[in-house]
């Protein structure tokens, strides 16, 4: 892995912070194993329910060549992925992201979305982003437009993450991986959701270095960092 911390401009946005991140799949074992050593080493996030973890609801977007899904099983050195997100059962709280990747680095855009507003998105109306003066909201628009990005996939899991000072890092365990196919049950947390995968994701990201407490903590045998995109996993089920 490489150390440097760069920034960069996206799309003459102001300059952003980009951070390394890097993932394992891991079998349901390896998380029993590895997740009682990251409680015994550093603090959950606070989010986290009664057992530590919390639910992640996310709408993805894509264009009609799949070019945000292409680039990511390619490899493309820098690519761009619109999302819709909330947390729990909660959607009086979503937010608009755009997540980038940059020379193997990545960076995340925010910013809020009413609910009410969500729900026009997905009946294809999109002139209301051109009232806001929210710089992210202009750039879907130019995209729903100009590349005609739509809503694709939602993507469900639940989380429990870790956090450690030096470096700024962030350990998640994402699991109950699970897809919905039709993007106006977005907002309908009851409805049922198919199951993408048997096993869990494991992520790790940090700014300018890996502390090597972390690197030691989150050390699975066998397995080596790579490609592990959960919009991929759910887009198998289209």
């Amino acid at each position: 892995m490489t150390t440097a911390m760069m920034t960069t401009t996206i799309d003459r946005e102001a300059p952003a912070v980009l951070r390394h991140e890097w993932k394992h799949q891991i079998s349901l074992q390896e998380d029993l194993v590895l997740a009682g050593r990251l409680r015994a080493l550093f603090p959950r996030d606070r989010h986290g329910g009664e057992d530590g973890s919390y639910r992640i609801t996310s709408l993805y977007f894509d264009t009609p060549y799949d070019s945000a899904l292409r680039e990511k099983l390619d490899g493309t050195d820098r690519r761009e992925k619109f999302r819709l997100r909330y947390y729990g059962k909660d959607t009086s709280f979503i937010r608009l992201e755009k997540k980038f990747k940059v020379r193997g680095l990545c960076g995340k855009r925010s910013a809020p979305i009413k609910a009410e507003q969500v729900e026009r998105l997905l009946d294809g109306e999109m002139d209301f982003l051109l009232e806001s003066r929210e710089p992210l909201f202009l750039e879907l628009y130019s995209k729903l437009r100009g590349r005609a990005l739509a809503p694709r996939t939602i993507v469900v899991y639940d989380r429990e993450a870790f956090c450690y000072g030096p470096g700024n890092v962030r350990v998640t365990l994402d699991r109950n991986l699970r897809t919905g196919l039709f993007s106006r049950d977005f907002l309908n947390t009851e409805r049922l959701r198919f199951p993408a995968l048997e096993g869990t994701v494991l992520e790790v990201k940090y700014d300018r270095f890996l502390p090597e407490l972390v690197r030691m903590a989150v050390q699975v045998p066998g397995r080596r960092a790579g490609a592990c995109s959960k919009y991929a996993l759910c887009r198998r089920f289209d």
